[in-house]
Parts: C-alpha cells; sequence; structure tokens
C-alpha cells in the first residue's frame, strides 16, 4: 500500500485517534502525578522548616536572643551549611545574626515579604532559584517575636535530582507509549473495519460480476453484522428488482412482438398481393387496431410508473362506491351474459371515498373483467362493499373461476406476469398491476385469496372519507 493512499485511509485516522487519546490521557496521568509528587514534596518541606520555627519560637522564649543563635549555629552544623540557612533579622530586614552563609549569599530578604508576614502574622512561603543552574531553595519567613523574624531555607537538590529523573522516565515513557498506542491502535483499526473491508469487497465483485454475492456473517451480532444483514438484504432486494427488471423487459418484446409482426406481416402481404382498394382499407383498420393496442399498452405502463413513483396525476373527489359499483356491473352485464356468468351486484352503501372517480372506475373494471375471463360458463361473480378495519372500506371482487396457484399469488401484481394457466386468455398481464398501483395512490391497497379450482376473492382497501 502506498503511503499518500494509506494516509487517507480510515484504518490511519482511527490509529491516529486511539494513539492520540492514549498519549494525551497518558500525558495527563504523568502530570497530574507530577504535580501530586511536587505537592507532597513541598508539603513535607513546608512541615520541616515549619518544626525549625516552632524551635526557635520555644529557645527564644527560654533563652532570649543568645539562645535562638546558638541553635541557628547548632542547626546549620547538624543538617549541613550547604543543606539548611539561618537568618535572624529584624522587620526592617536587617540581619542580626545568621548561619554560615558562604553558600547562601544570593538569597534575598523581600521586603514586601516581611511587611506581608508583620501585617498577617503568619508564615510566608517562598520558593527562589539559586543561580541559573543550580536548584531552588524553600524559604520560610517565621515571626518569632514582635521584633524577630526567622528567614529559613532548605535546598531543594535532593528534590530536583528526584524531578529531573522523573523528566527523563516522562520522555521515554512516552516513547513506548507511542510505540504500543500506534500498533495495538492500527491492529484494532484494521480488525474493527475488517466488516467494512468485507462489504467493499463482494461490492467489487458484484459491480464486475453478478448479484449473487454476499456479504458474510460472523453471528457476533455487532454492528457489523448488522451492516452486513443490511447490505445482503439490500442486494436482496437489488436482485430482485434487476430480475424483475429483466422478466418485464422479455414481457414486453414478447407483447410487443406480436402487434409489430402482425402489422409488418399485414403491410408485406398487402403490398405484394393486394389489388383493391378494399384490401388496403382492411389492412390500414388492422394497423390503427394493432397500434391502439400498443398505445394502451404504453399509456398503461406511463400510469403505472407515474402512481408507483408517487407523481400519479389524480383528480381526487368524493366518490360513493355504491353508485360506482352500480355504474361497472351496469357496463360489464353484457359481456357477463356473453360468456354465461352471474355478475351480481351486492354492493350496499353509503360508503364515500376521496378518490378520482376515472381512475378508480378504471381500477374496478380491471378486476370484474378478469374474474368473468376466468371464470367458466355456468359461474358467478360477485361485487360487494363491507366495512373494514382502522376506517377503511372493503370493495370486494368474488368469482368462481380457475383459481391462482399460492406461489403466484403476489406475482399476479407485477407487470406482465400471466400464469400458464391464463396464457391461452386476452389480456397484456398489467391489468391487476395497474389495479395494485392506483389503489396505492389512492393510500390503500389490493390482496388477493385464492384456492385454485375454486375461485379467488380480489380485495381493495380504500381510507373512507372523513367528516
Amino acid at each position: 500500500m502506498r503511503l499518500p493512499r494509506l494516509f487517507h485511509t480510515l484504518a490511519f485516522r482511527l490509529t491516529l485517534w486511539y494513539a492520540g487519546i492514549f498519549v494525551v490521557s497518558s500525558c495527563v496521568a504523568f502530570i497530574l502525578f507530577y504535580l501530586l509528587v511536587s505537592r507532597t514534596i513541598v508539603s513535607h518541606m513546608d512541615g520541616e522548616l515549619e518544626g525549625i520555627a516552632a524551635r526557635f519560637s520555644t529557645v527564644l522564649s527560654l533563652q532570649g536572643l543568645p539562645g535562638i543563635k546558638r541553635l541557628a549555629a547548632l542547626e546549620a552544623r547538624a543538617a549541613g551549611e550547604k543543606k539548611v540557612f539561618f537568618r535572624l533579622l529584624y522587620p526592617d530586614g536587617e540581619v542580626f545574626a545568621s548561619s554560615y552563609m558562604v553558600y547562601w549569599d544570593r538569597i534575598p530578604i523581600s521586603q514586601l515579604t516581611l511587611d506581608e508576614l508583620v501585617g498577617t502574622r503568619k508564615n510566608v512561603y517562598e520558593t527562589v532559584a539559586v543561580g541559573d543552574d543550580a536548584y531552588s531553595v524553600r524559604v520560610l519567613y517565621h515571626l518569632v517575636s514582635s521584633g524577630v523574624v526567622l528567614q529559613t531555607g532548605l535546598a531543594m537538590e535532593a528534590y530536583s535530582g528526584f524531578f529531573n529523573a522523573f523528566g527523563r522516565v516522562f520522555v521515554g515513557a512516552m516513547a513506548l507509549v507511542i510505540l504500543f498506542a500506534v500498533i495495538p491502535g492500527w491492529f484494532m483499526a484494521r480488525k474493527a473495519l475488517g466488516g467494512v473491508a468485507a462489504v467493499t469487497r463482494t461490492a467489487a465483485v458484484i459491480s464486475g460480476a453478478s448479484l449473487s454475492q454476499r456479504v458474510p456473517v460472523t453471528g457476533h451480532q455487532d454492528e457489523l453484522d448488522q451492516l452486513a444483514i443490511t447490505f445482503n438484504g439490500m442486494l436482496d432486494r437489488i436482485e430482485a428488482l434487476v430480475t424483475s427488471i429483466r422478466e418485464m423487459g422479455d414481457n414486453i418484446a414478447h407483447d410487443l412482438k406480436g402487434p409489430v409482426t402482425r402489422i409488418r406481416g399485414l403491410a408485406e402481404v398487402t403490398l405484394v398481393h393486394g389489388k383493391s382498394l378494399d384490401e388496403y382499407q382492411s389492412m390500414a383498420a388492422s394497423t390503427i387496431e394493432d397500434a391502439d393496442r400498443l398505445l394502451s399498452m404504453i399509456n398503461t405502463m406511463l400510469v403505472i410508473s407515474r402512481a408507483d413513483s408517487g407523481q400519479g396525476e389524480f383528480c381526487m373527489e368524493s366518490v360513493e362506491l355504491s353508485d360506482l359499483v352500480e355504474e361497472a356491473c351496469q357496463l360489464f352485464y353484457p359481456l357477463a351474459e356473453d360468456g354465461g356468468v352471474v355478475l351480481e351486484n351486492r354492493a350496499q352503501g353509503p360508503f364515500e371515498v376521496c378518490a378520482d372517480r376515472g381512475m378508480m372506475q378504471r381500477c374496478l373494471a380491471n378486476l370484474i373483467d378478469n374474474a368473468i375471463k376466468y371464470t367458466k360458463t355456468g359461474g358467478i361473480v360477485t361485487v360487494g362493499l363491507s366495512v373494514g378495519t382502522q376506517e377503511m372500506v372493503q370493495l370486494i371482487v368474488e368469482d368462481t373461476g380457475m383459481g391462482i396457484d399460492p406461489e403466484n399469488l403476489e406475482r399476479v401484481f407485477e407487470r406482465f406476469f400471466r400464469a400458464d394457466t391464463s396464457r391461452s386468455c386476452r389480456g397484456t398481464g398489467l391489468g391487476l398491476s395497474l389495479a395494485r398501483s392506483l389503489v396505492r395512490g389512492h393510500g390503500g391497497d389490493v390482496t388477493v385469496n385464492s384456492v385454485p379450482g375454486q375461485g379467488s376473492v380480489f380485495t381493495i382497501y380504500l381510507p373512507l372519507l372523513k367528516k
């Protein structure tokens, strides 16, 4: 993998996040530890200085100034003249006694601090750096009596060594932290994105080969499994859609081929053998009939497409379904009688819906036409209305025809689908698809129940008009 490409990968960015968070967290932990240790050390030194100041106050009260001068000398020799110093001052800053100060001559006397001490009568602490590269000193100003101030300090040389060592440890530890943050971070990022890589590989195979590939599911029920399941579900829908489009294309080609072949054949025969005006007129009439059939098929497909995409142009109005059923039955009574089928209108109202009257007439006409067409002589076709659930009305078209096989119950609503038992009858296979698309465009649905050899029941669900 080339470096520029690596820098743009999600795994690289996740690794930076992992490492960055880990390093920052470690730095915060070190800093907190440093502050805690330094505060503890300073508190310990302040305790030592307060102990010294308490002893000086006790000696002053018992032995006076000569006693604390002797105590200062003894304390300095006992602790080491390079470790501690003592100064006895007047409140104006004048030194009247001190320990051996050759190592401490650069320690200043702050008049502001003396004024603060006299004003508040509380111990004042300072940390003073001795030289540019030397260690620091912790200094205490203590009011021994109303006229005597003790300035004492402890060298922080040992503690400065500790802090220097701590700094070196910190730098080394941070290097190890960065190393151990990057390597596990990269591993975790690649592991976490393994499922995404599988989806990417599957998508690449699909785009170049077929839709049959699927992303493997690990069974861990984690987010990547949910992604794989969702992606596979999407592929299932895409594959079904592509298959449907292919079948629809084959069906369109088949249904268009017949009229076009007839038009061409009749025109060729007439052109070669036609001798009279009647023959040419007959050819023109047949051509117009087949062209009308093609235009009707194309227009129906356009209506279905617009309705399915939510762009159907409906002229909505209040429609009384019982009147709509009566009009449709009056239209199909002659066709039913010619086929020896009894058409019964059992619809009773009132059932008002908000619908496009023309589209609903077309939908109902398709269902009644199919019922009569697939019902044998002596059969019965019944049209009725009933109240459904959730403020819906049911428009039912029931027949005693040949029925539909269970595996084809939903497929009958697909465009151009025609079962083997229905291919001998006239039709394009668009009627039921049009009916469902139109009804769904009105906020309803169409369902079917059927028993092969006994008949079918098509039910239209429409929302009742709210008053």
